[in-house]
């Protein structure tokens, strides 16, 4: 059972980052992305506790809380890569 919850959780963050990159192509901006995999964290979160709770395991909420902490830790990555994109924009800019 341990390996199911281990591909599901990443394929979970996959879909997060799948759906913050169709985010980031159609508004063409890295700030919505992380925002979107940011609250994508919790709700994919509570979708891990949910499902763990109905196959009944006993450390449901923790499987839930680490995918969702994963997911924060994606989402800061991201966000400091568009910090890193917009300073180097402004800086090319000047130069």
């Amino acid at each position: 059972m341990g390996n199911y919850f281990i591909i599901l959780m990443i394929f979970l963050i996959i879909i997060a980052n799948v759906i913050g990159f169709i985010v980031f192509k159609k508004e063409k901006n890295l700030y919505s992305a992380a925002l979107i995999i940011l609250l994508l964290a919790g709700v994919f979160g509570g979708l891990g506790i949910a499902l763990t709770l109905f196959i009944n395991d006993a450390f449901a909420i923790f499987y839930g809380l680490n995918l969702a902490g994963y997911l924060l830790i994606n989402s800061l990555i991201v966000f400091l890569l568009a910090i890193l994109v917009t300073i180097i924009k402004k800086l090319s800019s000047i130069f």
